[in-house]
Protein backbone atom coordinates (compact mmCIF):
# COMPACT_ATOMS: atom_id res chain seq x y z
CA UNK A 1 0.00 0.00 0.00
CA UNK A 2 1.00 3.43 -0.88
CA UNK A 3 2.01 6.44 1.54
CA UNK A 4 -1.06 8.48 0.00
CA UNK A 5 -3.38 5.69 0.06
CA UNK A 6 -2.32 4.84 3.40
CA UNK A 7 -3.17 8.86 3.90
CA UNK A 8 -6.37 8.75 2.14
CA UNK A 9 -8.06 5.76 4.17
CA UNK A 10 -6.48 7.31 7.62
CA UNK A 11 -7.92 10.15 6.65
CA UNK A 12 -11.30 8.98 5.81
CA UNK A 13 -11.71 6.92 9.03
CA UNK A 14 -11.16 10.28 10.75
CA UNK A 15 -14.13 11.95 9.00
CA UNK A 16 -16.35 9.07 9.29
CA UNK A 17 -15.60 9.05 13.29
CA UNK A 18 -15.88 12.81 13.61
CA UNK A 19 -19.68 12.74 11.77
CA UNK A 20 -20.66 10.78 14.68
CA UNK A 21 -23.39 13.03 15.95
CA UNK A 22 -24.98 11.73 19.29
CA UNK A 23 -26.45 13.95 21.88
CA UNK A 24 -24.64 16.83 23.84
CA UNK A 25 -25.56 16.64 27.37
CA UNK A 26 -26.70 19.63 29.45
CA UNK A 27 -26.96 20.22 33.12
CA UNK A 28 -30.67 22.03 34.79
CA UNK A 29 -29.84 23.38 37.82
CA UNK A 30 -32.84 23.72 40.02
CA UNK A 31 -33.56 25.27 43.22
CA UNK A 32 -35.42 23.35 45.91
CA UNK A 33 -35.26 23.58 50.12
CA UNK A 34 -32.62 20.45 49.90
CA UNK A 35 -29.62 19.94 48.08
CA UNK A 36 -30.78 19.12 44.56
CA UNK A 37 -27.41 17.90 42.28
CA UNK A 38 -27.97 19.00 38.61
CA UNK A 39 -29.93 17.01 36.14
CA UNK A 40 -27.83 15.86 33.09
CA UNK A 41 -30.29 15.91 30.12
CA UNK A 42 -29.98 15.18 26.26
CA UNK A 43 -29.53 17.82 23.59
CA UNK A 44 -30.14 16.03 20.27
CA UNK A 45 -30.89 20.21 18.31
CA UNK A 46 -27.25 18.97 16.27
CA UNK A 47 -27.70 14.87 16.02
CA UNK A 48 -28.53 13.27 12.42
CA UNK A 49 -31.76 12.55 11.92
CA UNK A 50 -33.80 9.48 10.32
CA UNK A 51 -37.50 9.44 9.01
CA UNK A 52 -38.75 6.32 9.76
CA UNK A 53 -40.21 6.70 5.60
CA UNK A 54 -36.67 5.94 4.88
CA UNK A 55 -36.66 2.62 6.78
CA UNK A 56 -39.92 1.24 5.07
CA UNK A 57 -42.50 3.22 7.08
CA UNK A 58 -45.92 2.70 5.47
CA UNK A 59 -49.54 3.74 7.16
CA UNK A 60 -51.76 1.62 7.58
CA UNK A 61 -49.11 -1.69 7.96
CA UNK A 62 -47.94 -2.38 11.38
CA UNK A 63 -45.47 -4.97 10.88
CA UNK A 64 -43.88 -2.70 8.35
CA UNK A 65 -43.80 0.19 10.51
CA UNK A 66 -42.58 -2.02 13.97
CA UNK A 67 -39.46 -3.15 11.57
CA UNK A 68 -38.97 0.63 9.86
CA UNK A 69 -39.01 1.94 13.95
CA UNK A 70 -36.50 -0.74 14.98
CA UNK A 71 -34.10 -0.69 11.96
CA UNK A 72 -34.32 3.50 12.13
CA UNK A 73 -33.21 3.19 15.82
CA UNK A 74 -30.30 0.47 15.55
CA UNK A 75 -28.86 2.83 12.95
CA UNK A 76 -29.07 6.04 14.96
CA UNK A 77 -27.81 3.48 18.03
CA UNK A 78 -24.72 2.42 15.76
CA UNK A 79 -23.40 5.83 14.66
CA UNK A 80 -23.22 6.82 18.31
CA UNK A 81 -26.66 8.56 18.33
CA UNK A 82 -29.31 10.74 16.49
CA UNK A 83 -32.93 11.23 15.99
CA UNK A 84 -35.99 8.95 14.92
CA UNK A 85 -39.05 11.28 13.05
CA UNK A 86 -42.32 9.49 12.95
CA UNK A 87 -43.70 12.14 10.19
CA UNK A 88 -47.33 13.43 9.95
CA UNK A 89 -49.98 11.25 9.86
CA UNK A 90 -51.19 7.76 11.88
CA UNK A 91 -48.61 4.86 12.08
CA UNK A 92 -49.65 1.97 14.16
CA UNK A 93 -46.71 -0.09 15.25
CA UNK A 94 -46.27 -2.67 17.85
CA UNK A 95 -43.58 -2.04 20.79
CA UNK A 96 -40.85 0.50 20.36
CA UNK A 97 -37.77 -0.43 21.94
CA UNK A 98 -34.97 2.19 23.04
CA UNK A 99 -30.89 1.92 22.56
CA UNK A 100 -28.59 4.50 23.67
CA UNK A 101 -28.08 8.19 22.20
CA UNK A 102 -31.59 7.77 20.34
CA UNK A 103 -34.79 10.31 20.62
CA UNK A 104 -37.99 9.45 19.04
CA UNK A 105 -39.20 12.13 18.04
CA UNK A 106 -42.89 12.68 16.67
CA UNK A 107 -43.72 15.08 14.54
CA UNK A 108 -46.71 17.68 15.12
CA UNK A 109 -49.29 16.21 13.45
CA UNK A 110 -47.87 12.75 13.91
CA UNK A 111 -49.77 10.07 15.82
CA UNK A 112 -47.65 6.75 16.82
CA UNK A 113 -50.73 4.36 17.36
CA UNK A 114 -50.37 1.17 19.65
CA UNK A 115 -51.60 -2.09 18.62
CA UNK A 116 -54.03 -3.60 21.01
CA UNK A 117 -52.88 -6.96 20.56
CA UNK A 118 -50.93 -8.19 23.54
CA UNK A 119 -48.69 -10.76 21.03
CA UNK A 120 -46.78 -7.59 19.52
CA UNK A 121 -45.45 -6.78 23.20
CA UNK A 122 -43.76 -10.29 23.36
CA UNK A 123 -41.37 -11.73 24.03
CA UNK A 124 -41.51 -10.47 27.74
CA UNK A 125 -38.75 -8.53 29.26
CA UNK A 126 -37.86 -7.41 32.40
CA UNK A 127 -39.93 -5.12 33.79
CA UNK A 128 -42.36 -4.90 36.64
CA UNK A 129 -46.28 -5.07 38.65
CA UNK A 130 -47.05 -2.73 41.43
CA UNK A 131 -43.40 -2.61 42.36
CA UNK A 132 -42.64 -6.08 41.87
CA UNK A 133 -40.07 -6.94 39.66
CA UNK A 134 -40.88 -10.00 37.04
CA UNK A 135 -40.71 -10.44 33.33
CA UNK A 136 -43.94 -9.57 31.73
CA UNK A 137 -45.39 -8.15 28.68
CA UNK A 138 -43.16 -5.02 27.19
CA UNK A 139 -44.08 -1.78 27.83
CA UNK A 140 -44.99 0.06 24.84
CA UNK A 141 -42.12 2.48 24.78
CA UNK A 142 -40.05 0.35 26.59
CA UNK A 143 -35.92 1.05 27.29
CA UNK A 144 -33.89 -0.89 29.84
CA UNK A 145 -30.43 0.22 30.92
CA UNK A 146 -30.34 2.94 28.36
CA UNK A 147 -28.36 6.09 28.49
CA UNK A 148 -28.85 9.65 26.59
CA UNK A 149 -32.61 8.89 25.16
CA UNK A 150 -35.54 11.24 24.84
CA UNK A 151 -39.33 11.07 23.83
CA UNK A 152 -39.93 14.76 22.11
CA UNK A 153 -42.06 16.35 19.59
CA UNK A 154 -45.80 18.19 19.40
CA UNK A 155 -47.12 15.11 18.06
CA UNK A 156 -49.28 12.27 20.20
CA UNK A 157 -48.51 9.09 21.33
CA UNK A 158 -51.57 6.41 21.45
CA UNK A 159 -52.37 3.25 22.99
CA UNK A 160 -55.39 1.44 21.55
CA UNK A 161 -57.31 0.02 24.47
CA UNK A 162 -59.84 -2.77 22.70
CA UNK A 163 -57.81 -5.69 24.85
CA UNK A 164 -56.02 -3.80 27.09
CA UNK A 165 -59.88 -2.66 28.91
CA UNK A 166 -61.02 -5.90 28.80
CA UNK A 167 -58.18 -6.61 31.60
CA UNK A 168 -59.19 -3.84 33.88
CA UNK A 169 -60.94 -6.23 35.74
CA UNK A 170 -59.75 -8.81 38.58
CA UNK A 171 -60.78 -12.20 38.42
CA UNK A 172 -59.84 -14.88 40.60
CA UNK A 173 -57.09 -16.04 37.83
CA UNK A 174 -55.48 -12.59 38.06
CA UNK A 175 -55.42 -12.68 41.42
CA UNK A 176 -53.95 -15.62 42.16
CA UNK A 177 -51.17 -14.45 39.74
CA UNK A 178 -50.31 -11.70 41.72
CA UNK A 179 -50.31 -13.72 44.63
CA UNK A 180 -47.94 -15.81 42.84
CA UNK A 181 -45.73 -12.94 41.34
CA UNK A 182 -45.87 -11.83 45.97
CA UNK A 183 -44.69 -14.64 47.19
CA UNK A 184 -41.88 -15.42 44.38
CA UNK A 185 -40.92 -11.88 45.70
CA UNK A 186 -40.74 -12.32 49.34
CA UNK A 187 -38.89 -15.75 48.66
CA UNK A 188 -36.08 -13.75 46.65
CA UNK A 189 -36.91 -15.94 43.33
CA UNK A 190 -34.33 -14.70 40.68
CA UNK A 191 -36.40 -12.03 38.59
CA UNK A 192 -35.90 -14.47 35.51
CA UNK A 193 -37.96 -17.30 37.42
CA UNK A 194 -41.05 -14.88 37.58
CA UNK A 195 -42.46 -15.24 34.47
CA UNK A 196 -45.55 -13.62 34.60
CA UNK A 197 -47.30 -13.90 30.83
CA UNK A 198 -49.74 -16.57 30.89
CA UNK A 199 -53.57 -16.89 29.59
CA UNK A 200 -55.18 -15.63 32.49
CA UNK A 201 -52.44 -13.87 34.50
CA UNK A 202 -53.34 -10.66 32.12
CA UNK A 203 -50.68 -8.24 34.33
CA UNK A 204 -51.24 -5.07 32.17
CA UNK A 205 -47.76 -3.29 30.30
CA UNK A 206 -47.08 0.12 31.23
CA UNK A 207 -47.22 2.20 27.96
CA UNK A 208 -43.69 4.18 28.45
CA UNK A 209 -40.91 2.54 31.10
CA UNK A 210 -37.51 3.67 31.33
CA UNK A 211 -35.78 0.98 33.37
CA UNK A 212 -32.49 1.42 34.87
CA UNK A 213 -32.14 4.18 32.63
CA UNK A 214 -29.91 7.20 33.13
CA UNK A 215 -30.16 10.81 30.83
CA UNK A 216 -33.72 10.71 30.27
CA UNK A 217 -35.52 13.92 28.11
CA UNK A 218 -39.70 13.41 27.86
CA UNK A 219 -40.50 16.37 26.23
CA UNK A 220 -43.42 18.33 24.44
CA UNK A 221 -45.62 15.26 23.60
CA UNK A 222 -49.37 14.47 24.05
CA UNK A 223 -50.26 10.33 25.60
CA UNK A 224 -53.54 9.25 25.16
CA UNK A 225 -54.61 6.22 27.04
CA UNK A 226 -52.53 3.69 28.87
CA UNK A 227 -52.99 0.27 29.52
CA UNK A 228 -51.47 0.81 33.02
CA UNK A 229 -49.27 3.28 34.60
CA UNK A 230 -48.52 6.05 31.72
CA UNK A 231 -44.94 7.01 32.38
CA UNK A 232 -43.13 4.93 34.51
CA UNK A 233 -39.26 5.68 35.43
CA UNK A 234 -37.46 2.68 37.44
CA UNK A 235 -34.52 3.05 38.69
CA UNK A 236 -33.38 6.05 36.61
CA UNK A 237 -30.88 8.95 37.06
CA UNK A 238 -31.29 12.26 35.59
CA UNK A 239 -34.66 12.61 34.28
CA UNK A 240 -36.55 15.17 33.05
CA UNK A 241 -40.40 15.28 31.54
CA UNK A 242 -41.57 19.00 30.73
CA UNK A 243 -44.50 19.85 28.39
CA UNK A 244 -46.29 16.63 28.45
CA UNK A 245 -50.07 16.47 28.20
CA UNK A 246 -51.57 12.78 29.61
CA UNK A 247 -55.00 11.47 29.57
CA UNK A 248 -55.46 8.17 30.42
CA UNK A 249 -58.59 7.03 32.57
CA UNK A 250 -58.72 3.47 32.77
CA UNK A 251 -57.69 1.26 35.55
CA UNK A 252 -54.53 2.28 37.45
CA UNK A 253 -53.90 5.05 35.08
CA UNK A 254 -51.60 7.11 36.66
CA UNK A 255 -49.85 9.69 34.93
CA UNK A 256 -45.50 9.52 36.18
CA UNK A 257 -44.84 7.26 38.41
CA UNK A 258 -41.04 7.50 39.66
CA UNK A 259 -39.88 4.66 41.21
CA UNK A 260 -36.61 4.29 42.48
CA UNK A 261 -35.15 6.98 40.55
CA UNK A 262 -33.23 9.62 41.58
CA UNK A 263 -33.06 13.49 40.34
CA UNK A 264 -36.69 13.92 38.18
CA UNK A 265 -38.02 16.93 37.41
CA UNK A 266 -41.66 17.05 36.03
CA UNK A 267 -42.86 21.00 35.22
CA UNK A 268 -45.34 22.08 32.66
CA UNK A 269 -47.20 19.35 32.65
CA UNK A 270 -51.01 18.92 32.19
CA UNK A 271 -52.73 15.70 33.45
CA UNK A 272 -56.04 14.26 33.43
CA UNK A 273 -56.17 10.95 35.14
CA UNK A 274 -58.53 8.01 36.06
CA UNK A 275 -55.88 7.53 39.13
CA UNK A 276 -52.97 9.89 40.51
CA UNK A 277 -51.58 12.22 38.28
CA UNK A 278 -48.25 11.95 40.31
CA UNK A 279 -47.63 9.05 42.11
CA UNK A 280 -43.95 8.36 43.89
CA UNK A 281 -42.80 5.03 45.00
CA UNK A 282 -39.39 2.60 45.80
CA UNK A 283 -40.87 -0.55 45.48
CA UNK A 284 -42.81 -2.98 47.41
CA UNK A 285 -41.90 -5.11 50.45
CA UNK A 286 -38.78 -7.31 49.82
CA UNK A 287 -38.45 -5.70 46.45
CA UNK A 288 -37.50 -1.87 47.77
CA UNK A 289 -35.21 -3.80 50.92
CA UNK A 290 -33.59 -5.58 48.19
CA UNK A 291 -32.64 -2.93 45.90
CA UNK A 292 -31.87 -0.56 48.22
CA UNK A 293 -32.65 2.57 46.19
CA UNK A 294 -34.98 5.46 47.41
CA UNK A 295 -36.64 7.80 45.56
CA UNK A 296 -34.87 11.01 46.15
CA UNK A 297 -35.06 14.30 45.19
CA UNK A 298 -37.97 15.19 42.81
CA UNK A 299 -38.93 18.08 41.90
CA UNK A 300 -42.59 18.92 40.38
CA UNK A 301 -43.51 22.52 39.55
CA UNK A 302 -45.81 24.18 36.99
CA UNK A 303 -48.51 21.55 36.77
CA UNK A 304 -51.94 21.56 36.28
CA UNK A 305 -54.53 18.70 37.09
CA UNK A 306 -57.63 18.02 35.36
CA UNK A 307 -58.71 15.32 37.09
CA UNK A 308 -57.04 12.79 39.19
CA UNK A 309 -57.25 10.74 42.90
CA UNK A 310 -54.29 12.90 43.64
CA UNK A 311 -52.10 15.57 42.65
CA UNK A 312 -49.09 13.92 44.31
CA UNK A 313 -49.13 10.47 45.89
CA UNK A 314 -46.44 9.11 48.09
CA UNK A 315 -46.41 5.13 48.19
CA UNK A 316 -48.29 2.81 48.81
CA UNK A 317 -45.33 0.59 47.51
CA UNK A 318 -42.72 2.43 49.33
CA UNK A 319 -40.02 0.07 50.86
CA UNK A 320 -36.84 1.61 49.38
CA UNK A 321 -37.72 5.17 51.28
CA UNK A 322 -39.02 8.08 49.36
CA UNK A 323 -36.82 11.51 50.40
CA UNK A 324 -36.37 14.87 48.74
CA UNK A 325 -39.64 15.72 47.14
CA UNK A 326 -40.63 19.72 46.55
CA UNK A 327 -44.17 20.25 44.60
CA UNK A 328 -44.25 23.69 43.60
CA UNK A 329 -46.97 26.40 41.75
CA UNK A 330 -49.49 23.34 40.91
CA UNK A 331 -53.35 23.98 40.25
CA UNK A 332 -56.16 21.81 40.43
CA UNK A 333 -58.76 22.93 38.22
CA UNK A 334 -62.57 23.23 39.49
CA UNK A 335 -64.33 20.47 38.35
CA UNK A 336 -61.64 18.27 38.84
CA UNK A 337 -62.09 14.59 40.66
CA UNK A 338 -59.41 15.06 43.13
CA UNK A 339 -59.11 12.90 46.53
CA UNK A 340 -56.06 14.82 48.23
CA UNK A 341 -53.53 16.97 47.21
CA UNK A 342 -51.18 14.98 49.37
CA UNK A 343 -51.51 11.74 49.82
CA UNK A 344 -48.94 9.77 51.52
CA UNK A 345 -49.80 5.94 51.98
CA UNK A 346 -48.10 2.72 53.58
CA UNK A 347 -49.09 -0.14 56.13
CA UNK A 348 -47.20 -2.53 58.47
CA UNK A 349 -45.53 -4.50 55.59
CA UNK A 350 -43.77 -1.76 53.38
CA UNK A 351 -40.90 -0.64 56.02
CA UNK A 352 -38.90 1.91 53.76
CA UNK A 353 -39.34 5.87 55.05
CA UNK A 354 -40.73 9.02 54.09
CA UNK A 355 -39.30 12.48 54.56
CA UNK A 356 -38.52 16.00 53.58
CA UNK A 357 -41.53 16.49 51.86
CA UNK A 358 -42.35 20.13 50.71
CA UNK A 359 -45.30 21.60 49.60
CA UNK A 360 -45.44 25.22 48.17
CA UNK A 361 -47.57 27.25 46.14
CA UNK A 362 -50.99 25.04 45.10
CA UNK A 363 -54.21 25.99 44.22
CA UNK A 364 -57.49 23.38 43.90
CA UNK A 365 -60.90 23.61 43.56
CA UNK A 366 -63.34 21.50 45.53
CA UNK A 367 -61.49 18.41 46.89
CA UNK A 368 -63.48 14.61 47.73
CA UNK A 369 -61.58 14.43 50.86
CA UNK A 370 -58.98 16.97 51.73
CA UNK A 371 -55.90 18.62 51.09
CA UNK A 372 -53.19 16.63 53.49
CA UNK A 373 -53.95 12.90 53.79
CA UNK A 374 -51.14 10.73 55.66
CA UNK A 375 -52.49 6.76 56.17
CA UNK A 376 -50.67 3.78 57.63
CA UNK A 377 -52.89 0.84 57.12
CA UNK A 378 -53.76 1.15 53.14
CA UNK A 379 -53.21 -2.52 51.76
CA UNK A 380 -56.21 -2.38 49.13
CA UNK A 381 -56.75 -6.11 47.80
CA UNK A 382 -53.60 -7.32 50.03
CA UNK A 383 -55.10 -7.45 53.20
CA UNK A 384 -56.94 -10.74 52.76
CA UNK A 385 -54.40 -12.00 49.18
CA UNK A 386 -51.45 -12.72 51.75
CA UNK A 387 -50.52 -12.23 55.59
CA UNK A 388 -48.51 -10.21 56.93
CA UNK A 389 -45.05 -12.10 56.67
CA UNK A 390 -43.13 -9.66 58.73
CA UNK A 391 -44.34 -6.52 59.88
CA UNK A 392 -41.87 -3.11 59.35
CA UNK A 393 -43.47 0.21 59.91
CA UNK A 394 -42.89 3.08 57.81
CA UNK A 395 -41.06 6.27 59.88
CA UNK A 396 -43.25 9.24 58.27
CA UNK A 397 -41.59 12.71 58.69
CA UNK A 398 -40.59 15.96 57.88
CA UNK A 399 -43.65 17.21 55.43
CA UNK A 400 -44.31 20.98 55.31
CA UNK A 401 -47.00 22.63 52.98
CA UNK A 402 -47.05 26.13 52.85
CA UNK A 403 -49.22 28.91 50.77
CA UNK A 404 -52.14 26.46 49.65
CA UNK A 405 -55.72 27.32 48.88
CA UNK A 406 -58.64 25.11 48.40
CA UNK A 407 -62.16 25.97 47.70
CA UNK A 408 -64.22 23.09 49.21
CA UNK A 409 -62.60 19.92 51.33
CA UNK A 410 -63.66 17.72 54.02
CA UNK A 411 -61.01 18.26 56.11
CA UNK A 412 -57.41 20.24 55.94
CA UNK A 413 -55.49 17.08 56.90
CA UNK A 414 -56.25 13.80 58.23
CA UNK A 415 -52.99 11.94 59.89
CA UNK A 416 -53.38 8.36 60.56
CA UNK A 417 -50.24 7.75 62.25
CA UNK A 418 -49.24 3.97 64.49
CA UNK A 419 -49.20 3.80 68.30
CA UNK A 420 -46.04 2.22 68.01
CA UNK A 421 -44.29 4.76 65.34
CA UNK A 422 -46.40 7.93 65.50
CA UNK A 423 -46.04 10.34 62.03
CA UNK A 424 -43.63 13.43 63.15
CA UNK A 425 -42.56 17.26 61.98
CA UNK A 426 -45.82 18.19 60.09
CA UNK A 427 -45.91 21.68 59.43
CA UNK A 428 -49.38 23.80 57.47
CA UNK A 429 -48.35 27.33 57.05
CA UNK A 430 -51.07 29.19 55.11
CA UNK A 431 -52.64 26.07 54.27
CA UNK A 432 -56.75 27.51 54.15
CA UNK A 433 -59.98 26.22 52.40
CA UNK A 434 -63.35 28.33 51.66
CA UNK A 435 -64.99 25.88 53.38
CA UNK A 436 -64.77 22.66 55.45
CA UNK A 437 -67.69 20.44 56.03
CA UNK A 438 -66.31 18.83 58.43
CA UNK A 439 -62.97 19.07 60.66
CA UNK A 440 -60.39 20.72 60.19
CA UNK A 441 -57.43 18.22 61.52
CA UNK A 442 -58.33 14.41 62.21
CA UNK A 443 -55.26 12.95 63.98
CA UNK A 444 -54.36 10.20 65.52
CA UNK A 445 -50.68 9.29 66.44
CA UNK A 446 -48.89 12.41 65.46
CA UNK A 447 -46.30 14.57 67.18
CA UNK A 448 -45.24 17.87 66.41
CA UNK A 449 -47.67 19.29 64.02
CA UNK A 450 -48.14 23.09 63.66
CA UNK A 451 -49.86 24.80 61.88
CA UNK A 452 -50.85 28.59 61.67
Amino acid sequence: MSIRLACVLLLSFFCFCSSKKGPRIKKIKIAAPFKMPAINVPDFSKAATFSIIDFGAVQGDKKKNSEAIAKAIHKANSIGGGTVTIPKGEWITGKVHLKNNVNLHIEKGAVLLFSEDPGDYLPAVHSTWEGMECYNYSPLIYAYQCKNIAITGEGEIKAKMEVWKTWFSRPPAHMNSIKRLYNLAWERSPVEQRQMVNDTAHLRPQFIQFNRCENVLLEGIKITNSPFWTIHPYLCKNVVIRKVQVYAHGHNNDGVDPEMSQNVLIEDCVFDQGDDAIAIKSGRNPEGWRLKTPSKNIVIRNCVVKNGHQLVAIGSELSGGIENVFVDNCKVNDGAKLMHLLFIKTNERMGGYVKNIYVNNVQSGKIDLGILGIETDVLYQWRTLVPTYEKRLTPIQDVFLTNIKAAEVQFISRILGQKELPVKNISLQNVTAATVTGQDHIHENVTSFSTK
